[in-house]
């Protein structure tokens, strides 16, 4: 703990907010005096209780056994984790590398990866594709059973998710940030939770699982309504006269029937969001539906081989009002936009060799993509566009005594379909691109408390329907009320390589470190780029070579069953080259800090009392890799915090008390696209199991 005191004693940024570093200064000593466990819950090398995974083969496998660097985010991890957003994506924003800046409760995460934009890390529900930006605020956290946060390049397991909205398309070239569901049932459970915090939120959750025999199931609703905040800058286009209010409903379920007790199953998860409410206008309405499917069935046809079948379907149908600011508040039109994405995976893993796996398969997506606008009762189609994808890989890892060795291909084959661009039948209805990528990886475990690890892989990105047509015509450029995203139909796609090299060790006392080094390059990198803030426009742009490198560096201790913390730093230096546009030659990746660094606590005391404090400081970063025209953001930190306490325990049931504490210090720092962080807001109430 001797990093944190250092912290706060040294670094000036937090004299301005000294009750943070008093509350984690003080929970040190009092977490050293905890009352110690009959049993150290420490183990003796470089892996602990949480050391099987299964987004590296799609099958359950021991962390010694993987090339990659992966971390598991337990039920415990989630529940203690403060999100002041509501977003999933805040669970991982204390990884080492992983920028998560989420603009609203009503809006995306727009972070980075490993150096690079929020599009580099694919998100998988149960291994297969989800969107990065906005199914983490969809998706509720209460389904899952844990998360894994593969931190490298592109795995030939997982294909790019065909996503137009956002930033388009994404690719695992930084790495995998799989959400694993809850899927056996041990036990049967109900839970709840009734909450109350800042800005009028009320919210109300309920979970039941159970089995019958070989049938397993959960299922589960959550509730939230607020008055909210102002999450826009002084004099922005958002320009909020009332408190944005908000709605939102989730429903959700699985179904799972076991045959026998291995791994022979078939299962149905279904999960519907409904997210309504208004920007603070009184004609800047929004009315967002989500619905996610996940069906899989798993056949193991001997000891060896195992097949998984896998299909998907996501919809996302998103509707919105504009105005004429600012020259009047009147109404101007309705827009929208929905998707349709099925993506399917068929795969066979096949064991031979001791621990050795070879893993063959083939995945698909179909992707339909339409854009709209309504004037004075009028409907216009702005953009119409489907894709496909198709890819079948094989990869063969093999496990030799002290040795993991992993080499895979994929021969990737994507397709565009275009009737309508900018609301016109483009000259070129549709382009195909067929390549092969590559990954591989090697670790070595050096001593009992060393392994050592490197890997490299390749990705290749097409232009999506909205950076080809964007959500605005090419003559909206400038006028003002026009906010959205400016076509740019001469896109390339772009093509990607990422390598790391890294080191894991556990000593004396069961601390946990390790050092990772990544590089990445991206020719013809698909960016988006600020053109305006007022109106607030971007646009898609190829941003020549970019080349990033970084380090983390990261620390965690299970001290004993009751006291365990972690630390991290992460350095990353990035740079665009441009030889035909000088504005944009030397420039940096947009949405990447320099400097990252987290530390947090978890302390369990006696009588049922949990405090667990979480510090978060980020560096600088800019919008747009334009030199004359991109604005910088940070530095700054935030300070939060979950308290639990147990009011009431038996061996099969308890209700507590649950606190989260986000932005401690009321730092109400700047981010992009004129968002500006709400401050400290608290979210508490009370909690049941039985």
């Amino acid at each position: 703990m001797t990093f944190v005191k250092g912290l706060c004693a040294r670094d000036r940024r937090f004299h301005r907010s000294p009750i943070a570093c008093i509350l984690v200064l003080i929970l040190i000593p009092l977490a050293a005096h905890a009352e110690a466990p009959e049993e150290d819950a420490t183990k003796d090398n470089v892996y602990d209780m949480q050391e099987y995974v299964v987004t590296e083969s799609k099958l359950p496998q021991n962390q010694e056994n993987v090339t990659q660097r992966i971390a598991v985010i337990d039920q415990q991890q989630i529940d203690r984790t403060p999100v002041g957003m509501g977003n999933i994506s805040e669970l991982f924003r204390y990884q080492p590398g992983t920028f998560v800046s989420v603009l609203s409760r009503n809006d995306a995460n727009w972070g980075s990866y490993g150096g690079l934009g929020p599009k580099y890390n694919s998100y998988l529900l149960d291994g297969l594709p989800i969107d990065s930006f906005v199914d983490t605020q969809s998706l509720d956290p209460w389904i899952l059973d844990r998360a894994e946060v593969q931190r490298g390049p592109a795995s030939v397991m997982y294909s790019n998710y065909l996503s137009s909205d956002f930033a388009g398309n994404q690719t695992p070239l930084a790495g995998i940030t799989n959400l694993v569901l809850r899927d056996r049932i041990d036990e049967p459970m109900t839970r709840f939770a009734l909450l109350g915090g800042s800005w009028d939120t009320l919210k109300a959750k309920a979970f039941h699982q159970g089995n019958s025999g070989d049938f397993h199931y959960f299922l589960g609703g959550d509730f939230e309504r607020s008055s909210y905040t102002n999450y826009g800058t002084s004099n922005s286009w958002l320009n909020m006269i009332d408190n944005p209010g908000y709605q939102k409903i989730k429903l959700y379920g699985k179904v799972a029937h076991f045959f026998g007790n291995g791994d022979h199953k078939v299962s149905l998860f279904g999960h519907y969001t409904q997210h309504t409410g208004d920007t603070g206008r009184p004609n800047r309405d929004f009315h967002h539906r989500y619905a996610t499917v996940n069906a899989v069935y798993s056949h193991p046809f001997s000891d060896a081989l195992q097949g998984q079948l896998k299909v998907g379907y996501r919809n996302y149908d998103r509707e919105w009002s504009d105005d004429n600011f600012p020259d009047n508040l009147n109404f101007r039109e309705r827009s929208g936009v929905e998707q349709n994405i099925v993506p399917m995976d068929l795969t066979f893993t096949f064991s031979h060799w001791g621990k050795s796996l070879l893993t063959a398969g083939v995945d698909g997506q179909l992707a339909t993509y339409k854009t709209k606008s309504e004037v004075s009762g009028i409907e216009s189609i702005i953009n119409d566009a489907l894709a496909y994808n198709i890819g079948p890989y094989v990869q063969e890892k093999l496990v030799l005594d002290r040795w993991t060795l992993r080499a895979g291909v994929r021969v990737n084959t994507t397709k565009n379909e275009f009737d309508l661009i900018s609301g016109v039948t483009p000259g070129v209805s549709d382009e195909t691109w067929t390549r092969p990528l590559w990954s591989a990886g090697v670790r070595f475990a050096a001593l009992d408390w060393l392994s050592l690890f490197a890997n490299g892989g390749s990705s290749f990105i097409v232009p999506s329907a909205k950076s080809v047509g964007g959500t605005l015509k090419p003559e909206d450029a400038g006028v003002p009320g026009k906010n959205g995203q400016l076509p740019n139909p001469d896109l390339d796609p772009e093509s990607g390589i990422g390598t790391d090299v890294g080191a894991e060790v556990v000593t004396f006392g069961g601390l946990h470190a390790g050092v990772r080094v990544f590089m990445n390059q991206v020719d013809d990198a698909i960016v988006e780029n600020r053109v305006s803030e007022d109106p607030s426009q971007s646009q898609s742009i190829n941003a020549g070579k970019t080349r990033t490198y970084g380090v983390e560096v990261e620390m965690r201790q299970v001290v004993n069953r009751y006291v365990h913390w972690f630390a991290n730093y992460t350095y990353t230096n990035t740079d665009v080259e441009n030889e035909i546009d000088p504005d944009q030659d030397g420039s940096d990746v947009p949405f990447v800090p320099d400097h990252m660094g987290n530390v947090g606590l978890t302390a369990q005391f006696p009588f049922g009392l949990t405090i667990s404090p979480y510090v978060h400081v980020v560096g600088n970063y800019y919008d747009s890799t334009s030199n004359s025209g991109r604005k910088e953001f940070g530095p700054y930190e935030v300070f939060s915090a979950n308290i639990q306490q147990v009011v009431y325990e038996t061996p099969d049931s308890s209700i507590r008390l649950n606190v989260d504490l986000y932005n401690l210090t009321d730092n109400r720092y700047e981010l992009p696209w004129q968002f500006v962080d709400t401050g400290f807001s608290v979210l508490g109430g009370v909690e049941g199991r039985f």
